[in-house]
């Protein structure tokens, strides 16, 4: 004899759907937070950045001075030919690496480097070059120096060195060159600055120093009081967000608007190496732009990078990425109220100083790591 089913009670039916809910949950935040690193190339020289073709493919720069094109099976091609000549020096040689936005149309691309002194080679600073990528990758052709770094100086250190392309202007970021530290605080130079300029090479009207001059003051200019910015992205919100090298301690993110100040040397969450307090030990002072997200122990921070895709479930999107090359890890920062809410840290158990990170136009993120033998990665969901 067959009873009639029973009507399930409502605490068990419950129960039930919560714990669907919470496997539902559990599933998508480790489907979200587990991507897997899939290499895509290696042997790469000292990897700095990496831009991307149409059809897959990639362009990677070499620090020691080379640039090549990367298929998307992986083969390296040998050296675009008609790089200009780099001081590949300290942290100096051929940095990064930006296609226009209309690359498919007009194939031109911008790169930024250490560019030596023609005349006594002793001295250098930062460049920003354009140039055409010729149909077959193999050559770059019209190249042109749209901006080189005043003045130049017998320094291997501190070139920052990010390009972003905004509407019809580049932002380009300058290091303080180390011992020039005190040159960030003052317009005459291009040291520890943040500059714009016209995809020509001319300056827009619209940069704070055009609009408001200052007797001496470089127009190039659009923020100021920078360490090392060694990552730059727009974000979302369509501003500008960098992030820069502390001294011993005090990494920071910033958002360098207009005729900012962002306070080194004056101020810094860090130290001297050795201990010694910086200016008067203050890490903040009126007329200072305070950092949005500060790390102390340094954990020297480069590449940068927003995730805007869907690639990664809903969990990541609006994360900003951030590669660590003191720890070898890629942070995910989440952020509130324009502030970071929480870290996660990426790829630790690979060992491998992380240079670059960016997200491709496929959704995924790619990354760079630095070594004699660095790869090209890619986080697969």
């Amino acid at each position: 004899m067959h009873l009639p089913a029973q009507p399930t009670p409502i605490a068990t039916m419950t129960t039930i759907a919560t714990l669907l809910a919470v496997a539902t949950l559990t599933a998508a935040t480790a489907h979200a937070a587990n991507p897997t690193p899939e290499v895509v190339a290696r042997n790469l020289a000292h990897p700095w950045a990496v831009a991307f073709l149409p059809g897959g493919r990639f362009l990677v720069t070499e620090r020691p001075g080379r640039l090549r094109a990367v298929e998307p099976d992986g083969r390296v091609l040998p050296p675009v030919a008609g790089v200009p000549a780099v001081a590949a020096q300290g942290q100096g040689g051929l940095l990064d690496v930006v296609t226009d936005s209309d690359f498919a149309n007009n194939r031109m691309l911008y790169l930024c480097y250490a560019e030596p002194d023609a005349l006594n080679g002793r001295t250098n600073s930062t460049a920003l070059a354009s140039a055409r990528l010729s149909a077959d990758s193999t050559r770059l052709e019209d190249l042109r120096v749209l901006f080189s770094q005043r003045p130049k100086v017998a320094s291997n250190l501190h070139f920052g060195c990010r390009i972003v392309e905004s509407g019809r202007t580049l932002f380009l970021t300058l290091g303080d060159r180390f011992r020039h530290a005190a040159d960030a605080q003052t317009l005459d130079n291009h040291h520890g600055k943040v500059v714009r300029v016209l995809k020509d090479g001319g300056i827009p009207p619209d940069n704070p120093l055009v609009a408001a001059p200052r007797p001496g003051a470089l127009p190039e200019i659009w923020s100021w009081g920078h360490r090392n910015v060694q990552g730059a992205t727009l974000g979302p919100d369509g501003q500008l967000w960098t992030h820069e090298h502390g001294p011993q301690g005090g990494d920071e993110i910033n958002r360098p608007q207009a005729g900012h100040n962002h306070g080194w040397p004056v101020v810094s969450f860090g130290k001297h190496y050795g201990g010694a307090t910086i200016g008067e030990g203050l890490t903040e002072k009126p007329g200072l732009q305070p950092p949005l997200h500060h790390w102390t122990p340094s954990i020297a921070p480069s590449g940068l990078a927003f995730v805007t895709s869907d690639r990664y479930g809903p969990a990541w999107k609006g994360s900003l990425m951030v590669g660590s090359l003191k720890f070898g890890y890629l942070a995910r920062l989440t952020l509130a109220n324009g502030k970071v809410a929480t870290e996660e840290r990426l790829l630790q158990d690979r060992g491998q100083r992380v240079r670059d990170v960016r997200q491709g136009p496929d959704g995924l993120l790619y990354v760079l790591t630095d070594s004699p033998q660095g790869e090209l990665l890619r986080l697969m969901p």
